[in-house]
């Protein structure tokens, strides 16, 4: 049977952070951040980090481990945390995985095998050379004779996508249909007890958005961007397309003004917040615990607890 580990996610300023290191103290657990941009070195205060007085209560894991000029993938993601979660199980302490990218939980969770289809850069860029010469329809015609299924599913304009499904093919042999039908087949690595944090009135997530955004503002946002770009960060890079940096970065660059980048980190993060719940609704086995007010992490350890210990976490 698969090791057990404990999630914690939800949209962003949903009590995540807060509520994992309540578990973590009463499970004798570590957490395992499972944040697309918390990964980034020097992007501490628009990813909202674990303090380091909060990461001084209970070791956090999975921050930090790359640098914000890096393309970091879900692969890399699923292997580093991997590492991470084992190392914890073998010191006999509970992995408590906590965040709001839902790709990179479902990701680590499930058995998916990544080492067949790492992606190989040479190839990329070739193919990329390829689509921007020839065109999406061109590439879209070639993937549809090797896996008609999927380009059926795919508009000759969504390069990221047919480029993937031609680099799976070329790496592997297998289509990126039957590649995704054989990692859905495999065990997961682990046997996940999950609590999904929300609110039943999203208007009061907006306003703790709101009022998060405004926070990091005070807290030295601006400063935050204009230090990695001071570096020679690009703001085209993947990490600064992060909400928050690519807004921040924007208004220093003089494209937008410092109270419009801030309007639309809001507008961006709510959004953003929208698409983590539709996500996070999939998983039917997981407790969702729904704010009313402010959160109350007391009367959500002691929902969580009674939850975990029908799963076999005690």
């Amino acid at each position: 049977m698969a090791d057990k580990v404990i999630v914690v996610a939800g949209p962003t300023a949903s009590g995540k952070t807060a509520l994992g290191i309540e578990l973590a103290l009463q499970y004798k657990g570590e957490i395992v951040s499972a944040d697309s941009m918390q990964v980034y070195r020097g992007m501490d205060i628009g990813t909202a980090k674990a303090t380091a007085a909060e990461r001084a209560r209970v070791p956090h894991h999975m921050l930090d481990v790359a640098e914000p000029w890096e393309d970091y993938s879900v692969a890399r993601y699923v292997r580093q945390a991997e590492e991470c979660c084992r190392d914890i199980i073998s010191r006999g302490k509970l992995p408590v995985i906590v965040g709001g990218t839902g790709l990179y939980i479902d990701s680590l969770i499930s058995g998916r095998d990544f080492a067949a289809a790492d992606s190989d850069l040479g190839l990329r860029e070739r193919l990329g050379r390829e689509y921007d010469q020839l065109g999406g329809g061109e590439l879209l015609r070639r993937l549809a004779a090797i896996d008609p299924e999927r380009a059926a599913k795919l508009p000759p304009s969504d390069r990221r996508r047919i480029i993937r499904a031609l680099e799976i093919y070329e790496l592997t042999g297998m289509t990126i249909t039957e590649h995704d039908e054989y990692t859905r087949s495999l065990p997961p690595r682990f046997q996940a007890a999950a609590v999904h944090l929300g609110f039943r009135d999203r208007s009061r997530l907006y306003e703790r958005i709101d009022r998060r955004v405004d926070l990091m503002v005070e807290q030295g946002l601006f400063r935050e961007v204009e230090e990695l770009l001071d570096r020679g960060l690009s703001p085209s890079c993947t990490a600064m397309q992060a909400i928050g940096y690519k807004e921040t970065a924007q208004a220093l660059l003089g494209e937008l003004s410092p109270r419009e980048a801030v309007e639309l980190i809001k507008l961006r993060s709510r959004r953003y917040a929208k698409r983590q719940l539709t996500w996070f609704r999939r998983n039917t086995q997981a407790l969702d615990i729904l704010w009313e007010g402010e959160p109350d992490f007391e009367y959500a350890r002691a929902l969580s607890t009674k939850f975990f210990l029908g799963c076999g976490i005690s």
